[in-house]
């Protein structure tokens, strides 16, 4: 196995009411505990309506975040491609790619909620069509060139970005998927990342893993491009604590504020989710295998079944979801990343062999201290006897 990459992923969710300040300065903070943590990556999304995704520009948080955390990766989760001149987008990432010295993804998808879309007359079939419209225009672009194209929404003549990338390579770009092939087909015909933000909150995500990846394959080749498993990230949600038993009690603070936006408040129907009382909710999550609430190594299990289903991938990323109390949330980021972390990247066996190795030789060793500290102490009576 590669060394898996690990992040977060804040769309984010806030329950609706409580202050929005303080809702962003925590999401703020959040980046800077998983920087020192040692995590890759940090997303932020962008939403308009609907109470509990409050972020409306990733760019700001990312910019914001940029300055607390030195070394952590940051990607636009998603940028909503489909609601913005996409000469304007483009020039906006490349603003933040230099103020990040290289460290900004450009994530991109259609928009996932209705109500956002809606506000500004577009259906979601309509921020579908676009978004190929606008990602052609973005990739063209952040290329360097100049694009003279008209969609529905708007039009370029003769656009040309005023900056480079800062770095030699330009700025990675990821594409948003849940169940259907629209993300990894547009991913594998110019040659981008993914992002399977669906991967395990229903079945059919889950099953769609494979066959993102042989779209992928299939667009690349017909287009002459390639792909990179490195680029694939995969979401998912997750809360751990010491015990199983701590993480359920701890996930009561807020679970059933995250199954009610999902179920009676987002129209995000790929987002189904299952469950009318507190311990059916908790049950679905660990039952369905869409995520965890448990314990570190049911945390390992469920990355290597994801591992195992998609044939691999590049960054395994945390939901943020708000289920339990900050405190024990930021735990849950501290307990994944000291005992998840190292068994997808090379450093959990060295350790376990020099420990092993350690035990076995042990008791000769410890014999000869105690010959060394005998041979001395003798040595030592010797040169007081010879003295007297």
């Amino acid at each position: 196995m590669s060394r898996l990459r690990f992040g977060y992923f804040m769309a984010p969710f806030h329950v609706p009411g409580r202050n929005p300040t303080a809702a962003l300065e925590r999401d703020l903070e959040m980046a800077v505990h998983l920087d020192k943590l040692g995590y890759d990556e940090v997303w932020y999304g962008e939403h308009h309506s609907a109470g509990s995704e409050i972020i409306a520009s990733p760019e700001i948080m990312i910019a914001a975040a940029a300055q607390r955390a030195p070394r952590i990766t940051f990607g636009t989760g998603v940028t909503s491609l489909s609601y913005h001149n996409p000469l304007w987008a483009a020039d906006r990432i490349m603003q933040l790619d230099h103020l990040t010295r290289g460290r900004t993804v450009f994530g991109i998808g259609p928009g996932s909620l209705p109500t956002d879309s809606a506000m500004i007359g577009l259906d979601p079939t309509d921020t579908r069509e676009l978004l190929s419209e606008n990602l052609d225009i973005v990739v063209r672009l952040l290329r360097g060139e100049t694009v003279s194209a008209k969609t529905r929404t708007h039009e370029l003549f003769d656009a040309k970005l005023q900056l480079a990338p800062f770095s030699p390579g330009g700025i990675e770009i990821a594409l948003a998927a849940v169940a259907s092939p629209t993300g990894p087909r547009l991913a594998g015909r110019y040659g981008l990342g993914l992002i399977s933000i669906g991967a395990t909150l229903s079945a059919d995500g889950f099953d769609a893993l494979a066959h993102h990846w042989n779209v992928m394959e299939e667009r690349a080749e017909t287009h002459g491009t390639s792909v990179d498993r490195s680029q694939w990230r995969l979401a998912g949600p997750f809360h751990i604590a010491e015990t199983e038993a701590q993480a359920r009690k701890q996930v009561e603070y807020g679970i059933e504020e995250w199954f009610d936006y999902f179920q009676h408040v987002a129209a995000f129907p790929q987002m189904a989710v299952s469950g009318s009382r507190l311990t059916e909710m908790i049950d679905f999550i660990n039952e369905a295998g869409i995520g965890v609430i448990g314990t570190p190594e049911q945390a390992r299990a469920q990355v290597q079944r994801l591992w195992d289903q998609s044939g691999g991938f590049g960054c395994m990323l945390q939901m943020g979801h708000d289920w339990a109390n900050p405190e024990d949330t930021k735990r849950s980021a501290e307990l994944f990343a000291d005992e998840v972390f190292p068994h997808f990247q090379e450093q959990a066996q060295p350790t376990l062999d020099a420990a092993s190795l350690a035990r076995s030789v042990r008791e000769g060793h410890a014999k000869k201290q105690m010959e060394a500290v005998d041979h001395m102490t003798r040595k030592y009576e010797q040169e007081v006897s010879a003295k007297g």
